[in-house]
């Protein structure tokens, strides 16, 4: 079943007389429970891709539905193009965000941090809580769910990324290089946590630069000039 769809995106940046063009006519298809990562070098328009597809970033052309929504059409006139609030709540209840940096709030426990999303969504204290605790658990990070993130491990603090990404039962989760800032194996061990999750049913892509964080999905695509230039699936 089709989760994802993107047909003849460009984002065009304008930066002071000179047009950057990030993105150029990409058409992607991402089914429900794949698992796919998106290389490239450096300016090849992957990390413009995720933010698109996060809803952090709007095509300048094309359209985007996402989970049976129209995000963007191709006339941003049209009536069922998301506006801000959607978009926002999209955010919340769709997708999952893992980031290279963690962005955890230091200040605020594993727990609370976790937390967050449900907060925004209004979930009720008693139920945001105890769905928290059992994300945690998911990640096997219960023991550490009162700690502050100054207090865990970056492989810790990452587990705590992904419960909070995965708190909200999202369609879909974005990892934009969730090994970067991680010790080897530490980096394995968070690449065996997605794959076990990608094997409960979640629909993962990610993003990166390492060619065996890269194969541990099931299709991988190459970005080249803003333009899909390669789309390899694993039979």
């Amino acid at each position: 079943m089709l989760l994802l769809k993107l047909r003849n995106i460009y984002r065009i940046y304008h930066i002071g007389k000179v047009d950057v063009h990030a993105l150029n006519g990409v058409d992607l298809d991402v089914g429900k429970n794949e698992y796919l990562s998106v290389m490239g070098p450096s300016g090849s328009g992957k990390s413009t891709l995720m933010n698109i597809i996060g809803c952090l970033d709007t095509p300048t052309q094309g359209s985007y539905e996402l989970d049976g929504m129209s995000i963007h059409k191709e006339n941003r006139d049209i009536s069922d193009t998301a506006n801000d609030d959607q978009l926002a709540y999209i955010r919340n209840q769709k997708i999952g965000f893992v980031f290279q940096t963690f962005n955890l709030l230091p200040r605020m426990t594993a727990l609370h941090n976790v937390e967050l999303p449900l907060i925004y969504a209004g979930v009720p204290k008693h139920e945001r809580i105890e769905r928290a605790k059992a994300t945690l658990e998911k990640v096997q990070l219960a023991d550490r769910m009162y700690h502050r993130p100054n207090e865990l491990s970056g492989g810790q603090r990452q587990r705590v990324a992904v419960a909070r990404a995965l708190v909200n039962n999202p369609s879909i989760i974005l990892a934009d290089e969730p090994t970067g800032n991680l010790d080897s194996k530490t980096g394995r061990d968070i690449m065996g946590l997605l794959s076990d999750l990608h094997e409960q049913g979640n629909t993962i892509i990610l993003v990166t630069h390492e060619y065996d964080v890269a194969n541990r999905a099931d299709r991988v695509i190459h970005m080249l000039d803003g333009k899909i230039n390669e789309d390899n699936k694993k039979k």
